[in-house]
């Protein structure tokens, strides 16, 4: 506890909150978010950034004129560990989480012995509460030596996450679907056992299949270390004074009870993107579209969705992890331009496996390039909460990320999903059968039904689901506002962290 002195009549420091998050996008973008929130509640708040991700930050976000206005925030970093030409994107951001277990608790434990708990040379108390990320367990020895509670904050859904809680169980059922050792993905994706039915997770034995468990449990062997990383990590939160997660009780209630079985204290705040407007709002604080892209975002889209017709657009985004190879991208290409639909579509740059082929002056094929021209539009990285409010655009095809889905959700969006990695398989699941707000096109990449999907969320069955996703961000609305789930877990989390100083 804190046992700094303070001159008689001077009022005490505010509590001082470290926020600690995955050194991902996606991690980045909700924390920063709570960050804010805190912020608003006149609190000071320390986010702890990744040195390579605090760069990105600075060129293509909005960090400092973001936060400028609020006296109480800081930025502090450590290396990941990685050199800087790592990728740290598709199957390789695993490797973040594996780097920082070697050396984090080396890093996390220099920067709190050095600055005192990131007191500021005493302008700021000593850190009274820490707020991190999921699977980064390595600070929590440093916390306990120096007396200061933690809470974890898992940025993916609560389906996924209880999920991960389970793997133990699910490993003792034998409903691991393992890899073969020189499996490749699509034989895998064909095997017929992924349809079986998993029985292991509390609550969603009806509908949850094999094939939509987190791909962590994709591997050839069950002592695969990312695998066993995020089964061990996951359970240990079960130690922490309780548990944050972006979501609200009318999405996932009956799961969260489930979690709540073995983590009693469970703050669901979500959505964080809207949460975070209305708080601001309400405070008559001037609410900007804020970036924490780690990409510039390019705006001329914007311009080109003015042009089009009303609920004519697919919007086409996979995320800032994925990555598509040159098949699977002309698989996608093929499927959009036959559907006829007007889209338009986000490329990362770093988003198709590279041309270590030689095929790099390989050309677009004309009904490609015609049928873009005509109906398409392509872009490298867009600022995605002004797309999704867009009165043009009508869905939404998504890798299933857990900020697109609930960005989604909040917009009354329907969604086609195409999971990736981690938990967007059962984000996905959840979309099309417990939602219903969307259809789920996971391990599957052909033209046909690409184009075949595509129709039915853009017409045959847009009515039904846009109805349904509509009734869905009337909820997410009421759960932020005033009296509502998340805006009183926000309070009690807030008062937590009063009483932590």
């Amino acid at each position: 506890m804190d046992h700094q002195q303070y001159a008689a009549g001077e009022p005490p420091l505010p509590p001082h909150v470290l926020i600690f998050p995955l050194p991902l996008q996606g991690h980045v973008n909700s924390m920063l978010k709570l960050a804010e929130l805190l912020c608003v509640s006149h609190l000071y708040v320390t986010v702890l950034l990744s040195e390579y991700n605090h760069s990105r930050l600075r060129r293509h976000g909005d960090l400092e004129s973001r936060f400028s206005r609020y006296s109480g925030f800081r930025v502090a970093t450590i290396p990941d560990g990685l050199p800087d030409d790592h990728p740290r994107n598709g199957e390789r951001a695993i490797e973040i989480v594996l780097s920082l277990k070697k050396i984090g608790e080396f890093e996390f434990r220099k920067l709190m012995e050095s600055t005192d708990a990131l007191s500021d040379g005493g302008n700021r108390r000593r850190v009274s509460c820490l707020i991190m990320d999921g699977v980064l367990s390595f600070a929590i020895p440093v916390v306990e030596e120096m007396g200061i509670p933690f809470i974890y904050f898992r940025t993916a859904s609560a389906c996924s996450f209880w999920a991960n809680f389970c793997f133990k169980e699910v490993m003792e059922a034998g409903e691991l679907p393992l890899k073969g050792k020189d499996e490749d993905k699509y034989a895998y994706w064909k095997k017929e056992e992924l349809d079986l039915i998993v029985t292991s997770v509390p609550g969603m034995e009806g509908f949850l299949r094999r094939r939509d468990l987190p791909t962590y449990v994709r591997v050839d062997n069950a002592d695969d270390p990312g695998f066993q990383t995020i089964l061990t990590e996951t359970r240990r939160t079960a130690a922490s004074s309780g548990l944050i997660l972006n979501t609200f009780e009318d999405l996932e209630g009956p799961i969260m009870d489930q979690i709540r079985k073995h983590i009693p204290n469970v703050y669901s705040i979500g959505p964080l993107h809207t949460h975070l407007k209305y708080r601001l709002d309400s405070e008559k604080v001037e609410s900007t579209q804020n970036s924490s892209s780690f990409w510039e975002e390019d705006r001329s889209c914007l311009t080109w969705l003015d042009s089009q017709q009303a609920n004519s657009v697919l919007y086409v985004s996979f995320g800032s992890v994925t990555i598509l190879s040159k098949n699977e991208l002309l698989e996608f290409w093929y499927g959009l331009v036959n559907s006829g639909q007007k889209f338009l579509w986000v490329m990362r740059p770093d988003s198709i496996i590279g041309n270590e082929d030689g095929d790099e002056n390989k050309v677009i094929p004309l009904e490609l390039e015609e049928g873009t021209k005509a109906r398409g539009y392509m872009v490298g990285w867009v600022p995605q909460h002004e797309v999704l409010a867009h009165p043009a655009v009508a869905a939404f095809f998504t890798h299933s990320g857990w900020n697109s889905t609930l960005e989604s959700i909040a917009a009354g969006m329907p969604m086609l999903c195409w999971p990736y990695f981690a938990d967007q398989t059962i984000n996905s699941r959840f979309v099309s059968d417990y939602w219903k707000v969307g259809l789920d096109m996971k391990d599957t990449c052909d033209r046909v039904v690409i184009e075949k999907k595509v129709r039915e969320i853009m017409e045959e069955r847009r009515d039904e689901f846009l109805e349904r996703a509509r009734s869905m961000a009337e909820l997410a609305k009421k759960a932020i506002s005033e009296g509502g789930t998340s805006s009183s877990n926000l309070n009690r989390l807030i008062e937590f962290i009063k009483a932590s100083v």
